[in-house]
């Protein structure tokens, strides 16, 4: 394997941090992480760009740092897509199989999931992702992989992720002004999910739950397969604002008492609990008691958690998640999440770090690096998958088509 077929780079633009990940191949197939940039993040709000310069120098700084870190460059990345434009429904596309002896072909699922993406789009939005999740074959349902078995009619039902192009095109212009081209664009939650949740997660029913900077994404599988993707326009943000308001502290120091101090739940706090928090204005800074930041903390997470179980509940899932919910993202990090979640949902909860790989492995072993590190994950599986070498950093934009996972490869 030639140096530069070995690598993968993951890059997540969101509206607190920006993260970029490299991960290398292994001469026995596994995956190592080896390089990782961080950067704090300007110009990007709940997943869209609003200052475009900004969120150019902050896409370099990220890229920057991880190639100094894994010592190699870094020209083409795989970008993690979210934001409140990001929207996902069911589909189901019918057709009759074409050959002759009746057998399923792939131009037979390539025809059906055509069908079943046929659907009409508000003018400006287009087709992020298409996820299959069954196949029918004459009303023989939970159908995996079709090719090759016998049926006269082919269903499939499968998840749409739409957004909104323009959107979509101004990250992806960001990034290629940054110095570094886009192999394909993948959903935040699908990222995260590669990372954090295991088949048997996936198989019983599971939500996903990533908790960022400006929003809260949520994607629900079962069955191995993705049937719902949401979007709660809540973040990190807000709680930060909410300290800095609450305790009246600016917004800098807002975010260090969040980290360093807060927790969503006040029963975790003990009473006799301190803490320094700088005051505005030139004023001295002030001793107060831990459970007051904890009291302006929880209504905000008790919001984001009512919002949540609300909009599963109007998908009718709420009675299908036998695996509990898995918190990712850096608002996770926030103690006393997991606990108020388990309150609310009366589920089991727990909070997702990213598995399965090698390397710099003390370093990613947080929810903050989930969505990143799926990234570099989702390709590894696509090539395996599809049993395709590994495609070169500098030359991998050529290859976008092959590097969509098992079912992918249907749509050419």
């Amino acid at each position: 394997m030639a140096r530069k077929e070995r690598y993968l780079v993951g890059l997540d633009v969101g509206t607190s941090k920006v993260t970029a990940v490299v991960g290398e191949i292994m001469d026995d197939g596994a995956l190592d992480i080896i390089g990782i940039g961080l950067a704090d993040s300007r110009g990007i709000r709940r997943g869209m760009v609003v200052n475009l310069e900004a969120a150019v120098d902050s896409i370099k700084r990220a890229i920057d740092e991880a190639e100094l870190t894994a010592g190699i460059e870094i020209d083409s990345v795989h970008l993690a897509l979210s934001g409140a434009h990001v929207k996902g429904f069911n589909s189901r596309g019918v057709v009759a199989v074409a050959g002759r002896n009746r057998e399923i072909t792939r131009d037979d699922v390539k025809r059906a999931i055509d069908a079943a993406k046929a659907v009409a789009l508000p003018s400006g939005r287009e087709v992020l992702h298409i996820e299959p999740q069954d196949f029918v074959v004459d009303e023989q349902d939970g159908i995996g992989v079709p090719v090759g078995m016998t049926g006269s009619r082919l269903e499939v039902n499968v998840h749409l992720i739409t957004g909104n192009a323009s959107s979509t095109q101004n990250v992806v212009s960001c990034v290629n002004r940054a110095g570094v081209s886009v192999v394909a664009t993948v959903l935040e939650q699908i990222a995260a999910a590669e990372a954090v949740l295991t088949p048997d997660e996936r198989d019983l029913g599971v939500a996903l739950v990533d908790i960022g900077g400006g929003t809260t994404d949520f994607a629900i599988f079962e069955k191995g397969s993705l049937w719902h993707t949401g979007v709660i326009a809540i973040g990190g943000e807000h709680f930060t604002n909410d300290v800095a308001v609450g305790l009246r502290t600016p917004v800098p120091d807002a975010e260090r008492v969040k980290r360093r101090a807060g927790c969503a739940l006040s029963a975790m706090v003990h009473d006799d609990e301190t803490m320094d928090v700088a005051s505005v204005g030139g004023r001295p800074p002030r001793i107060m008691a831990r459970r007051i930041l904890a009291d302006v903390l929880q209504p905000r997470a008790e919001e984001v958690f009512h919002q949540l179980w609300d909009e599963i509940r109007k998908a009718g899932w709420e009675k299908s998640l036998h695996s509990g919910i898995v918190l990712t993202g850096g608002g996770a990090l926030l103690d006393g999440m997991a606990e108020i979640a388990e309150q609310i949902f009366d589920l089991p909860i727990r909070r997702g770090v990213p598995a399965g790989v090698g390397g710099l492995v003390d370093h990613i072993n947080t929810p903050e690096f989930a969505t990143a590190v799926g990234l570099v994950m989702h390709a590894h599986k696509a090539h395996r998958s599809e049993q395709l070498r590994p495609v070169p950093v500098g030359a991998i934009g050529r290859f976008t088509g092959r590097l969509r996972g098992m079912f992918k490869e249907f749509m050419g």
